[in-house]
């Protein structure tokens, strides 16, 4: 996690999508600090790259691999298809963070092929790219530690080594059949029984090569990708390959409403996003569902365990003395325990909460609002977004919409 003074100072955004990061960037002197960073001892490093899981398969294989490997490969892949929520701004700024401090090499893999086969922001490879080159900036101005991360664009990269790429692809295919590749169709946001294209259904192929393309040691992310890392790992068995792939599935952050079992970008209301003003990051919390006394399935707590106690090691409540005055809770287990004997309500978790994240977002809202071309970027951004689903809407409601055909 970067100290509040690196996260105040925002970067200045590159002009070109594939330039190298400034060496005058701020977030990125961590590479100086890195030669004057005190060694992990081994046990010290697994616990650190395991508390980024969920879940981990295998642990007994991650420990081998930092037995005999000095800087293992991380790879996370993602589709620029919209507006950064909080959990791909902030929850993947602390998981790359520890995964660099263990010394890991963090490949972020900007797939705009993958976006552009997911009919993301329309089909619009130049779209994609503009959000991609966005996501890049949030990341940058909200503290991930660039020192040992590479920005991979996988047009770019396919392109340079097609003739690698492709028939990991075509062997990846002709290890499996049809109903394995279609239970992967979630990693998409796709389920079995939608209408996809052949673009789609090839999807989970590719993604699948991906991992061997870039040569991955450790395949870190979200649950919702765990069915395409398992397929990866079947197909080691299938070729007898020796090393397979170690997955690592971070948690799936919820949305903000009742029953949203992960934030939407078509629905803002379900989310926080990067740039999100503070009256708007006030507004979304205050209407976010927080039943007293309930810690399963409630938001607000889910969003205290996973962005504010690991970004701040602390969750503080500020309130009168006659509602129990302030306090500074230390751990999670004090505040649930507090929070199911009403000792904390509602009405002191929201306002604290709101707090905590307008001060996380602040650099990041700086950023685009001081850097021009950073704000041209979101507001290109934000218009291909609504373009987009409203796009999106109305082919849902076409395909949704009985009709017949006349003779």
């Amino acid at each position: 996690m970067a100290d509040e003074e690196t996260q105040n100072n925002s970067p200045l955004l590159t002009e070109d999508r594939h330039a190298e990061p400034s060496s005058e960037n701020p977030t990125q002197q961590a590479s100086n600090l890195a030669e004057t960073r005190p060694e992990l001892s081994l046990e010290e490093k697994f616990q650190l790259i395991r508390s980024v899981g969920e879940e981990c398969i295998q642990e007994g294989e991650l420990r081998t691999l930092l037995e005999k490997k000095k800087d293992p490969v991380c790879y996370d892949g993602f589709e620029p298809s919209g507006r950064m929520h909080i959990a791909q701004g902030v929850m993947k700024t602390l998981n790359v963070n520890k995964l660099t401090d263990s010394g890991c090499i963090v490949k972020l893999w900007i797939a705009d092929w993958f976006a552009q086969l997911n009919n993301k922001m329309g089909g619009d490879l130049k779209k994609i790219q503009t959000v991609g080159r966005y996501m890049i900036e949030i990341w940058k101005a909200v503290g991930m530690k660039l020192d040992r991360v590479q920005f991979l664009w996988s047009s770019e990269e396919i392109n340079a080594r097609a003739h690698e790429y492709w028939p990991l692809v075509m062997e990846v295919a002709r290890h499996n059949k049809l109903p394995r590749i279609l239970r992967c169709c979630q990693i998409m946001g796709r389920s079995e029984q939608d209408e996809l294209t052949a673009a789609q259904i090839f999807y989970p192929c590719m993604q699948c090569a991906d991992i061997f393309f870039l040569k991955a040691d450790i395949c870190q992310l979200g649950m919702d990708q765990r069915k395409v890392n398992m397929l990866a790992r079947e197909f080691c068995d299938d070729t007898k390959r020796k090393f397979k792939p170690i997955i690592l599935s971070h948690h799936m952050l919820s949305g903000l409403q009742q029953g949203q079992e992960k934030m939407s970008k078509s629905d803002p209301t379900s989310a926080i996003f990067m740039e999100d003003e503070e009256a708007e990051v006030n507004l979304k919390i205050k209407k976010a569902f927080c039943p007293p006394k309930i810690v399963e399935g409630n938001p607000c707590l889910e969003y205290i365990k996973y962005i504010s106690f690991p970004w701040f090691g602390k969750f503080e409540v500020l309130r009168n003395e006659k509602n129990g005055g302030n306090k500074s809770y230390s751990t999670m287990e004090d505040l649930v325990t507090d929070y199911e004997a009403e000792a904390l309500h509602p009405a002191d978790v929201k306002p604290a909460l709101s707090k905590s994240l307008n001060r996380i977002l602040q650099p990041v809202r700086d950023h685009f609002k001081n850097n021009a071309e950073a704000k041209e970027l979101l507001k290109k951004v934000k218009v291909s977004s609504i373009q987009s689903n409203k796009v999106t809407r109305q082919i849902k409601q076409f395909l949704e919409t009985p009709f017949c055909v006349v003779i």
